[in-house]
């Protein structure tokens, strides 16, 4: 309470005649987080990364294509195999045209594709005196292509790219929290300037009236002079001081404005901040908390996935595999169109090509060598990683859960150094019996306690955030931090 008190008097003292916008620091906070630089990267990130998973999921579902060449046309010598096996150059005019649609399914969990597919095509060639057409339809196809004990990445794909998705969402939320860190510091760095400049305007008030006070003392003998030197010197580096608090005040200010994208010109008052009601983190709720919900967690067990997923490319590279290669279907051809698809006769093409590995020197043994063991490089950073991750939520918990003592502690000594300079100021009025050195000193300590408070305040609102952005969860109302990104992926 006392700091707003002397935030307000500062106001009051500038004489400042246009209307104040006041800002606690929830308001900053939800600012921040709308309009602030950082929130606004969060969000385009979040938005490139739905796209690219849904990219993906499309990239499973059915293609439909055409394909055609409209036309060809060829008019030219080329070569020519006459019926002894002689060659000759045979001049060719004609014009070619082709189409196809075709609809093509990837079969994730085999690695293959099933097509359906419908073409034609036509030639038109030209002689001296004539012309003929001819037509080549294929009403129906129904093929598949499917590699046998290859490397499947659909399958990993599967795997990885619905838990990217998820990690780019714990990402953006623990981004929103950052934000909401950086706000907490712009917060207690202007208000801090506020306070200070506001306690060197009180200085330079006390000191000369304490300057002024001495010099009639002086005069009549009651001091010496080196105590009215001290008071004047005082009075002197209390005005200096409070240059240099204005202008770090005015630097301040700047950069909160520039942060929360407000006016420069919009008049400024922040509001004395409040902790919540105290309350103490379990332990092992946030460490649950935060395996449940942390983007790192997540990002384990991608590691994980991952280095499997090179262990099996290299298991099956250079190993025995095969390829299936399958259509059924109908085709005509003839020297019409409608004709073309009279009677169509059944066609069918099976290919089975191999590759069986006989020596190669040891390479693909080096790279199954050379991915088990990056595996259980991962797996062995991932084991440590965690152990630090555990580590570091308890330290979190521990700091957040002692701020409450803290705070009593600073509030505590902020009542009593004020008390301690009141006394002392009024009996160096009343009485003159207290040293220039001592009020100097209960000035300081008074100084110091104020903005001491101020930091308490800060380190608690930044412990919050901090186990707020590590767990995901919001202790205070007991629930988990959620966002509607449907809401929001729609703006």
């Amino acid at each position: 309470m006392r700091a707003l008190i002397i935030v307000l008097f500062f106001v009051l003292s500038q004489n400042i005649t246009a209307q104040m916008q006041s800002y606690s620091l929830e308001d900053v906070i939800k600012i921040a987080q709308k309009q602030s630089p950082d929130a606004q990267i969060a969000k385009h990130n979040l938005v490139r990364n739905y796209w690219s998973y849904r990219t993906y999921k499309r990239s499973l579902l059915p293609q439909l294509d055409f394909v055609g060449i409209i036309p060809n046309v060829n008019r030219a010598y080329e070569n020519y195999t006459n019926p002894d096996g002689s060659q000759s150059y045979v001049g060719q005019r004609y014009i070619a045209y082709s189409g196809e649609l075709q609809i093509k399914k990837t079969i994730g969990y085999t690695g293959g594709s099933v097509f359906l597919s419908s073409g034609l095509q036509k030639v038109d060639n030209y002689y001296d005196t004539s012309a003929t057409s001819n037509y080549l339809s294929t009403p129906l196809n129904i093929g598949i292509s499917q590699p046998l004990f290859n490397y499947n990445p659909y399958k990993w794909s599967k795997k990885i790219e619905p838990l990217k998705y998820d990690e780019s969402q714990r990402i953006y939320i623990e981004t929103v929290e950052t934000v909401s860190l950086s706000a907490v510091s712009y917060y207690f760095r202007l208000l801090k300037a506020q306070m200070t400049l506001s306690i060197k305007k009180l200085n330079v008030q006390n000191y000369d009236t304490l300057y002024k006070l001495a010099k009639g003392r002086y005069s009549l003998g009651k001091i010496e002079e080196n105590d009215l030197l001290q008071l004047e010197l005082k009075s002197l580096q209390s005005q200096s001081a409070q240059e240099m608090a204005k202008l770090n005040y005015d630097n301040a200010l700047v950069k909160f404005k520039s942060f929360l994208r407000l006016p420069l010109s919009e008049d400024i008052i922040l509001k004395d901040p409040k902790p919540q009601d105290f309350f103490i983190v379990d332990k092992q709720k946030a460490l649950d908390m935060a395996i449940k919900n942390s983007s790192e967690i997540l990002q384990h067990n991608l590691k994980l996935l991952m280095a499997n997923s090179e262990l099996d490319r290299a298991k099956k590279a250079n190993g025995f595999n095969a390829d299936l290669y399958a259509v059924f279907g109908f085709t005509q051809n003839a020297d019409n169109l409608n004709a073309a698809y009279q009677d169509p006769k059944d066609q069918q093409k099976v290919s089975l090509g191999l590759k069986i590995p006989i020596y190669d020197w040891g390479q693909r043994e080096g790279q199954v060598i050379m991915a088990e063991s990056n595996l259980e490089i991962v797996k062995n950073t991932v084991e440590q990683q965690l152990v630090d991750f555990k580590q570091r939520i308890y330290l979190e918990v521990v700091k957040f859960n002692m701020q409450q003592n803290q705070l009593y502690i600073a509030a505590k000594s902020d009542t009593i150094a004020m008390r301690a300079f009141d006394i002392t100021k009024y009996k160096y009025y009343n009485s003159g019996k207290i040293s220039v050195t001592d009020l100097n000193i209960a000035q300081v300590s008074n100084d110091q306690a104020r903005i001491s408070y101020i930091n308490a305040l800060e380190t608690y609102w930044n412990s919050y955030y901090n186990l707020r952005k590590s767990t995901l969860y919001d202790f205070y109302n007991d629930k988990l931090i959620e966002v509607d990104f449907d809401e929001l992926l729609d703006r």
